[in-house]
């Protein structure tokens, strides 16, 4: 069994400084995490690391990266000592490779606010091994695609695979005054997501087209100038290959985003 989970992080660590703004993105990231049994293992998508090529976290005791700026010093001091999984990494990089894309592996880099910001929520334990693998910094998103298919030889039981990203990132807006027309703008292209992420009755080829060029949607450029933080959710649909079973709306940043999650048997 697999699980496959697309997530908001939010912004760098206000999840975890009791920010008011988050307090609904709190709770969806924790209830998806009571949902699903514990995972084995994690391997985390974060829009926040960009490669020539993919790359593979290989270390066995990664430090965390406090990647984020002007934040008060108890943003610096957060712990979250998950251990690194080599074994899974190896396999991720066997994967990748078999499907005729090259990869690296990184036995230096640690683990970025993409993965401990939100997983400090869902499993503030840190006792589930980690691996992080990186985005492509071409971030053509059918590549993308078809890293996530890559994904489905992965033989690794009670898997979760967590595409850390959000699917608004505009951060202008964010720190704009609120704005209906942003607002609806922003519902539309939500929206418009759902529906290409949820509609069981449409085929692949058809889904995985409109998401290849999802710059096509309702203001996508509006809502992704730059789309690092929805392209962890091209790399989870290529690893599900079908509608999901589940998608969520949440506030983050008084910005309306979606999850979405699939099960894999």
């Amino acid at each position: 069994m697999k699980y496959i989970l697309y997530i908001a992080h939010g912004g760098g660590p206000m999840p975890l400084l009791g920010d008011k703004s988050h307090e609904d993105m709190v709770t969806k990231l924790r209830e998806a995490a009571a949902k699903m049994p514990k995972p084995s293992a994690i391997l985390v998508i974060s829009a926040h690391w960009e490669t020539d090529v993919p790359h593979v976290t290989t270390a066995a005791k990664p430090e965390l990266i406090y990647d984020y700026y002007g934040f008060p010093p108890e943003s610096y001091a957060i712990e979250y000592p998950a251990p690194g999984e080599p074994t899974l990494a190896e396999q991720v990089l066997g994967a990748i490779t078999a499907a005729g894309i090259e990869a690296k592996g990184d036995a230096i880099r640690g683990f970025d606010h993409g993965l401990f910001v939100p997983l400090k929520l869902m499993y503030p334990d840190a006792d589930i091994p980690c691996v992080q693998l990186s985005l492509m910094n071409h971030l053509d998103a059918e590549a993308h695609i078809k890293l996530g298919q890559a994904l489905q030889t992965l033989d690794y039981d009670n898997l979760l695979i967590l595409g850390s990203g959000f699917s608004f990132h505009n951060m202008r807006a964010f720190f704009a005054p609120n704005h209906a027309e942003a607002d609806s703008q922003n519902a539309a292209f939500q929206a418009w997501l759902e529906l290409v992420c949820s509609d069981q009755d449409m085929n692949e080829h058809q889904r995985q087209h409109m998401l290849a060029n999802w710059q096509e949607a309702p203001h996508a450029r509006f809502c992704h100038p730059r789309e690092e933080h929805l392209l962890p959710l091209h790399v989870c649909y290529g690893a599900a290959s079908r509608a999901c079973d589940e998608a969520t709306t949440v506030y983050a940043l008084n910005k309306e985003s979606r999850m979405f999650y699939w099960q894999i048997n």
